[in-house]
C-alpha cells in the first residue's frame, strides 16, 4: 500500500497556513464579501486561502493538479488536490466559529478519482481532524498529539443521534417526507451543518448525517476521513465516495436504514 505520511505531513503546512490568513480575517469589520452567481456568498478570505494553498502546492507538488472552490481545476494527471478554502463561509462572515478548511488529495483510480488524504482544520474552534488511506483518521493539535476516531456502534435507529445542515434543500428535491421520517425515528436531530456532522461521526458523537447537494470539495476531505475511522461515506444513492452531488455519512450500521428513509418517497 502506498504511504501518504509525506503527503499528509504536506497538507498540515496547508492548513498551518491557511488557518493564519483565514483567522486574520475572521470578524473584522472591513471584510469584502461578494455574491457568487450561484448566489453564495465569498470572502476576501476564501480567495486569498485558496491563492495561498496553491501557491504552496506548485512549490511542492509541481506535477500534481489542483482543484479548488474559488479558482477551479489547474493541471492534470493521476494526482489532485481539492481545496475548499472556507467551508462554511456564511458563518465565516457572520462571525459563526463553525467553518473550516477542507483540504484533500486524491488520486485516480479505476472508475475516476478516490481521496486518499484529507485534513479538516477549523481554526476558531480550535479543532483538526485527519485521515490517510489506511492509517486511520485522527483529531488535535498535530501530528505528534493526536488521538485516533472510531465511529459509534449505535445499531438501532431509535437510538441514534442524526445531524444535517438545513430543510431547504432536501424540499427542493422532493425528498423533504423521507427526511422528516428519519428525523421522526431517531433519538435526535441537531442542524449543525457543514464539515462538523461529519468530523463528529468520525468521532462517535453523531451517528448519522446527510445533506442534498454538495461539491466535491465539500466531501473530498470528509469522505476519508469517515471511513478511515470505520465509518460509511456515500452519496444519497448508495454509491461509495464523494462524487454523487450530495452525501450520506454514518457509522456504517445504520446506513442502508438510513438511505431508505431518504429515498423512500423520492
Amino acid at each position: 500500500m502506498p504511504d501518504y505520511r509525506d503527503d499528509l505531513r504536506l497538507a498540515h503546512v496547508l492548513a498551518d497556513a491557511a488557518d493564519a490568513a483565514t483567522m486574520d480575517r475572521f470578524k473584522a469589520l472591513d471584510l469584502k464579501v461578494e455574491t457568487k452567481p450561484d448566489m453564495t456568498p465569498v470572502s476576501e478570505a476564501d480567495k486569498a486561502a485558496e491563492e495561498l494553498i496553491r501557491g504552496h502546492l506548485q512549490r511542492a507538488r509541481p506535477r500534481d493538479a489542483v482543484l479548488g472552490e474559488e479558482y477551479g481545476i489547474e493541471g492534470t494527471g493521476p494526482r489532485r488536490w481539492v481545496i475548499d478554502p472556507i467551508d462554511g463561509t456564511k458563518n465565516y462572515v457572520r462571525g459563526v466559529p463553525v467553518w473550516a478548511t477542507l483540504i484533500s488529495l486524491m488520486e485516480a483510480v479505476e472508475g475516476g478519482y478516490q481521496p486518499v488524504v484529507g485534513v479538516v482544520s477549523a481554526p476558531a474552534l480550535g479543532r483538526r481532524w485527519w485521515a490517510a488511506k489506511g492509517h486511520g483518521a485522527f483529531t488535535g493539535r498535530s501530528l505528534s498529539s493526536a488521538s485516533r476516531l472510531h465511529v459509534s456502534q449505535v445499531s438501532r435507529m431509535a437510538d441514534a443521534s442524526f445531524a444535517y445542515s438545513s430543510l431547504s434543500g432536501w424540499e427542493d428535491q422532493g425528498r423533504l417526507d423521507g427526511f422528516l421520517d428519519l428525523t421522526k425515528a431517531v433519538w435526535r436531530t441537531r442542524g449543525y451543518g457543514d464539515f462538523w456532522p461529519y468530523m463528529m461521526v468520525a468521532e462517535g458523537s453523531v451517528d448519522i448525517c446527510a445533506e442534498p447537494e454538495l461539491s466535491l470539495w465539500d466531501m473530498a476531505a470528509n469522505a476519508i476521513v469517515v471511513t478511515e475511522a470505520g465509518g460509511t461515506f456515500t452519496g444519497l444513492d448508495g454509491r461509495p465516495g464523494p462524487h454523487g452531488g450530495n452525501a450520506a455519512a454514518s457509522n456504517g450500521i445504520l446506513h442502508d436504514e438510513m438511505l431508505g428513509y431518504l429515498n423512500q418517497r423520492y
